[in-house]
């Protein structure tokens, strides 16, 4: 996972997790224990509510 901070927008913040398979995500994390007490934790800590896509990956370079 990395974490970045845009330049222009100081107070914006880029968080990109890579993971495995889809459903590591969608599933193994969301359905876990921690996830719900994390989300009861945190989320209302979040104005606007952050958004979260999926990719994958089209093409690389060496």
């Amino acid at each position: 996972m990395s974490l970045s901070r845009s330049i222009e927008s100081p107070n914006t913040y880029l968080l990109l997790v890579q993971w495995d398979r889809l459903e590591d995500h969608t599933v193994g994390l969301r359905e876990s224990p921690q996830y719900q007490q994390w989300r009861e934790l945190l989320h209302r800590f979040y104005d606007p509510f952050s958004l979260v896509e999926h990719y994958e990956l089209v093409s690389s370079a060496p």
